[in-house]
């Protein structure tokens, strides 16, 4: 049995990090609310962009722009977009779990028509899982700053739609955790490249022919889909990005939880072996009295 000073090292040893967990949950909970915030002032953004790309291809011909372009896929490029840091509770395995399953299904097949996947890391854990695991990674990103910018997501952005127009890959997908709730998060797999063309509504379709694109619908289309595909990564990010804060939150909430829940049962333990001690040296007292009166 442990000493009781043993014990009151141990509970106070648990006290201070039920102290940092709870700070790092407030920590969390503050950084949450902006990434919160974030998401959902440039989701209506990235809708409004996708309806105006949707009126001005309704306008020309699928193959007005070699972004829309669809040819047979031999080679898929994967943006993955995880943390750098732990602490966040399954949110990483979930999302990589999920990559590797879809890995696994994109590369089953025949030889001849088996399709190369090669990823492209934001953010240290899927990097390193994904090295784990055999799949090859073209180009890595650490993960964005705290408040990721539109200016930050450019590079990566970039690069995708250079490698894919210059034919190194014949789709481009993503895979990230989208921010359902605090406590829900999904892992999210989606095509960026080529862009599938956004369909309207009956109601926009009958209202379509008011517009008018300056210079050309094409030309709107060419300098549209590159912004486009940016703010698709941007998006997913700051989906991201929320998606962290929240799951760290509640991981640190919990740890914190556990922590108090632990405390009170060494607490217990703490009682109890102090109540044996007294009485085990009552005990003495009491023998060795007997034996002097007798």
């Amino acid at each position: 049995m442990a000493t009781l000073r043993e014990v009151d090292r141990r509970i106070g040893s648990i006290r201070n990090i039920a102290q940092i967990t709870r700070a790092m949950e407030m920590v969390a909970a503050s950084r949450m609310r902006r990434a919160q915030d974030a998401i959902l002032a440039a989701r209506p953004y990235s809708d409004e962009l996708r309806a105006a790309l949707a009126r001005v291809t309704g306008a020309v011909g699928e193959d007005v722009d070699p972004l829309l372009a669809r040819r047979p896929v031999r080679r898929v490029g994967l943006i993955v977009v995880t943390t750098d840091r732990g602490l966040v509770g399954s949110l990483n395995a979930n999302s990589v779990r999920a990559v590797l399953r879809h890995v696994t299904e994109v590369a089953a097949g025949p030889e001849e028509a088996r399709v190369e996947i090669s990823a492209i890391s934001v953010g240290r854990k899927g990097r390193d899982a994904l090295r784990r695991a055999g799949v090859p990674i073209a180009a890595h990103f650490p993960q964005l700053r705290d408040r990721p910018t539109f200016a930050d997501v450019t590079p990566i952005a970039r690069l995708v739609t250079a490698d894919f127009l210059a034919g190194t890959y014949d789709r481009i997908e993503l895979a990230y955790s989208a921010f359902i709730n605090t406590l829900s998060q999904r892992p999210m797999l989606r095509t960026v490249l080529p862009v599938e063309q956004p369909t309207l509504g009956p109601e926009e379709t009958e209202t379509n022919d008011e517009y008018l694109f300056e210079p050309s619908p094409e030309a709107v289309v060419s300098r549209l889909l590159p912004h486009f595909v940016a703010v698709d990564i941007y998006r997913a990010v700051l989906e991201n990005r929320a998606s962290e804060q929240s799951a760290q939150m509640v991981a640190m909430r919990s740890a914190t939880d556990n922590a108090r829940e632990l405390i009170g049962e060494l607490t217990l333990v703490y009682n109890k072996t102090r109540q044996a001690n007294i009485t085990r040296e009552m005990t003495e007292i009491a023998s060795g009295a007997e034996a002097m009166g007798g």
